[in-house]
């Protein structure tokens, strides 16, 4: 950082994405460890961005190592205020719409490509 006014971009992208995290209540991870990388999880990402994007939803995206299930990677978690965290296994690209429209705008989980689930009050 090499002025004022970089910390000042910075501090603003900064609020701005608290306040999708804080509006919306969605954060969406995608593993992005090494096995994660090799099994298409960066294509997986910028799939649920143009997806978001698509269906003007806001939701914090962001990123995390290898999230510890390698053999089901692309990894995707969905969290949502008020409800557990889904993870979902196998994300590719093509599976991006459904699991959008399944979950966030239908609100209900896709059974099948779960793999794990932590209820909400295992949160606190």
């Amino acid at each position: 950082m090499k002025s004022i006014e970089e910390l000042q971009k910075l501090r603003e992208e900064a609020q701005k994405e608290l306040k999708v995290r804080m509006d919306t209540g969605t954060v969406i991870t995608v593993g992005m460890g090494t096995c994660g990388i090799a099994a298409g999880a960066r294509e997986t990402m910028h799939a649920i961005l143009e997806e978001l994007n698509k269906h003007q939803i806001e939701a914090h995206v962001k990123t995390v190592g290898c999230i510890g299930m390698c053999v089901h990677e692309p990894l995707v978690d969905i969290e949502q205020a008020g409800k557990g965290r889904i993870t979902y296994g196998k994300v590719t690209p093509d599976r991006v719409p459904r699991l959008i429209e399944e979950h966030l705008i239908n609100g209900r989980v896709v059974e099948e490509w779960v793999v794990a689930r932590m209820e909400e009050s295992a949160n606190k």
